[in-house]
């Protein structure tokens, strides 16, 4: 890990233990056993800069661990199943968030929100080709599919709104009835 990764689990590491406000530079530096000096050095804004890249390499790590979860899925109905359990598990899990929203929402949710359209930007150019390669209704283009999509799963993925993403049988519900309907051809409930 380099030290610059480093830094960013420390900063993770302190969001953890006291939220978004409840640290310093001086201790992310302790716990990533840098120097002021090295920090300043990966991050000139300091501790906003620090902040920032560090929920942006989050939840870039938080794609590549979904992507792996749910690559040996069957078909796309199945790997949208297993992205949405896989996303709420490890959000309910994540310490750093978890804390972040309980002491900071409102900083966590801006932060987030200014990211938003690379989150899915990322998630729309990850469907795209998968839903070339689905029946889709009459006059839905894939390229229009995965923006609905995307949009829609990176709402859900922050808030699942009165969802249950916890609960297989409503995640089903949910894709099949309100995420596929209007635009892949086929009547997915019955697949």
């Amino acid at each position: 890990m380099t030290s610059r990764e480093r830094a960013m689990e420390a900063t993770l590491a302190c969001i953890a233990d006291g939220g978004m406000k409840g640290f310093t530079v001086e201790d992310v530096a302790r716990a990533a056993g840098l120097s002021r000096a090295t920090l300043y050095r990966y991050f000139p804004g300091g501790r906003e800069q620090l902040v920032g890249e560090t929920v942006t390499w989050e939840v870039g790590r938080f794609f590549t661990r979904l992507a792996d979860a749910i690559d040996d899925s069957p078909d796309f109905r199945t790997r949208v199943e297993r992205g949405l359990a896989f996303a709420h598990r490890s959000l309910r899990e994540h310490r750093a968030f978890q804390q972040a929203m309980a002491t900071d929402q409102g900083e966590i949710q801006a932060r987030l929100a200014g990211i938003a359209p690379i989150v899915v930007g990322v998630i729309r150019s990850y469907l795209e080709p998968l839903l070339a390669q689905e029946p889709l209704v009459e006059g839905v283009t894939p390229a229009e599919a995965a923006d609905h999509l995307a949009r829609l799963i990176g709402s859900l993925i922050v808030d699942e709104g009165s969802w249950d993403l916890g609960d297989p049988t409503q995640v089903r519900e949910l894709v099949d009835r309100w995420l596929l309907a209007g635009i892949v051809a086929i009547d997915v409930r019955e697949s």
